[in-house]
């Protein structure tokens, strides 16, 4: 039997929300202490800029790929982690101006109260 490979990103691309929509309700829920930060890697010779956080256990909460390293960057990557899975009590990011600019415009658009701690050992669980 054949099967073309259209086909099967067609069908995948059916079934992939599906299954992340499954997946993420049977995911056990965050802790309320989140690690964040950001690095660059470069992929296909172009520099791109992963934005992680993960939990006090070292679960990843969330994940973004982005082109650029700036503060809209940072907000859309926490407004989305905080949109998926709750907000978190307190943040810790190393000392970049990005992440604390998208923590404070977060808290202030939303009238939040996340605690932000700066401590680049305190986030080497990234």
């Amino acid at each position: 039997m054949f099967v073309d490979h259209t086909t099967i990103r067609r069908r995948a691309l059916k079934i992939v929300p599906a299954l992340i929509k499954v997946f993420r309700g049977r995911k056990r829920p965050e802790g309320k202490s989140w690690r964040m930060d950001e690095t660059y890697i470069k992929v296909r010779g172009y520099w791109k800029y992963p934005y992680r956080a993960v939990d006090r256990d070292g679960d990843t909460v969330d994940f973004l790929l982005t082109t650029r390293r700036d503060e809209a960057a940072a907000r859309r990557f926490l407004a989305r982690a905080i949109d998926q899975h709750g907000q978190p009590e307190k943040i810790t990011i190393d000392r970049t101006g990005v992440n604390t600019a998208a923590i404070d415009s977060y808290n202030a658009a939303h009238d939040a109260d996340i605690e932000l701690r700066q401590c680049k050992y305190l986030n080497n669980i990234v």
